[in-house]
Parts: C-alpha cells; sequence; structure tokens
C-alpha cells in the first residue's frame, strides 16, 4: 500500500488530493480524499490506474503560407502510448490548404482518437 499526492487539474479549485494505491502488479485506488467534486475523484483514479494525455505537436506543410501546422489528438490517449504516437506524427506532412480540424494522422498507434490540424495555412499560388 502506498499514498500518492496529486493537485487536481480538472477544475479552478485546484484540490490537494490523496490516493492510498494498492501496488500489488497493476495500481488499484482504494481511496481518494481531498477532491471537493465528484470529477477529482474520477480524475485521481484515472491518473494512477490509467494515466492519459492529449498531444500538441506540428507537421510541416508543403506549398503553404507558413511551413508548419499545429496539430493535437482530438482524444486524451494513454500515457504509454505518446512515444509510438510522437514517432507517428514525425512521419507525417500534409499538403497545404489545411483547415482547423481536418484529420491528419487517424488511430495513431491503434489509439482511439485523431490527429487534426489547429492551425489553418493557405496554400501558396
Amino acid at each position: 500500500m502506498s499514498t500518492r499526492e496529486f493537485t487536481c487539474v480538472v477544475c479552478p479549485n485546484g484540490c490537494s488530493i490523496v490516493v492510498d494505491v494498492d501496488n500489488d502488479e497493476t495500481p488499484v485506488v482504494t481511496r481518494v480524499q481531498g477532491n471537493v467534486c465528484k470529477r477529482g475523484e474520477s480524475w485521481a483514479r484515472q491518473e494512477v490506474e490509467n494515466p492519459m494525455r492529449t498531444i500538441a505537436s506540428s507537421v510541416p506543410v508543403c506549398s503553404g503560407d507558413f511551413p508548419l501546422a499545429s496539430v493535437r489528438t482530438s482524444r486524451p490517449i494513454p500515457l504509454a502510448k505518446i512515444r509510438e504516437v510522437m514517432e507517428e506524427i514525425r512521419k507525417v506532412s500534409v499538403e497545404a490548404p489545411v483547415e482547423i480540424g481536418d484529420v491528419v494522422l487517424p488511430s495513431p498507434a491503434g489509439c482511439d482518437t485523431e490527429v487534426i490540424a489547429t492551425r489553418k495555412v493557405r496554400k501558396v499560388r
């Protein structure tokens, strides 16, 4: 059994959360304290048992009025998959024009997300 301390990032309260964890082979939360709202408890459990993250990066754009388009995952991915997803993003380049929301990479590393553009890049004539 171990105890972990977190500052919750779900809402502006920034609660100090203390989580008791049973550390056999797979961590299992046995108790959560200090959260003001239910979302804090859910977040703390997920952070211990299956941490998720959203990735932001950029990809090169060919024939564009800007050389890069910023991108991000449309949904959080497992923390353990970040390296694999970034390796796939690094292999991508796109042709202008690029619109915000365009899917640049579907299902990277088999994750249930898409990498989408977050910057508009116009085509150079």
